[in-house]
């Protein structure tokens, strides 16, 4: 069992800059990706960008992307999401996951096997 310890979040506003860090507990050395959703209100989980071990291959969605950075901590098995240039369209809650042992990245939900407890994070405009 993988446990994920979330760190970070926040309220800021538009045009500010969070940073969130994940790291993943004893158990985790199988993995080989792992990534961050966000869960904004009413909506369902969505995507937001992974990374893979030990390449360190990123992925974005679209929405995020050039403002949002992925980057991982190989010796302590942690990620981080730096996040600039906020709208407050990215006010969510945010979950960090690990995905299932022996698999390929993914960008569905069903694709991650472990997940964080979720921060918020709010942006007001």
């Amino acid at each position: 069992q993988v446990q994920l310890a979330e760190s970070g979040g926040g309220l800021v506003q538009a045009g500010g800059s969070l940073s969130l860090s994940c790291v993943a507990s004893a158990g985790s050395n199988g993995i080989a990706y792992m990534g961050w959703f966000r869960q904004p209100p009413g909506k369902e989980r969505e995507f937001v960008a992974a990374i893979t071990w030990p390449v360190g291959t990123t992925y974005y969605a679209d929405s995020v992307k050039g403002r949002f950075t992925i980057s991982k901590d190989n010796a302590k098995k942690r990620i981080s999401l730096q996040m600039n240039t906020m709208k407050p369209e990215d006010t969510a809650v945010y979950y960090c996951a690990s995905g299932w042992p022996g698999r390929t990245m993914s960008t569905l939900v069903k694709g991650y096997a472990y997940w964080g407890q979720g921060t918020q994070v709010s942006v007001s405009s």
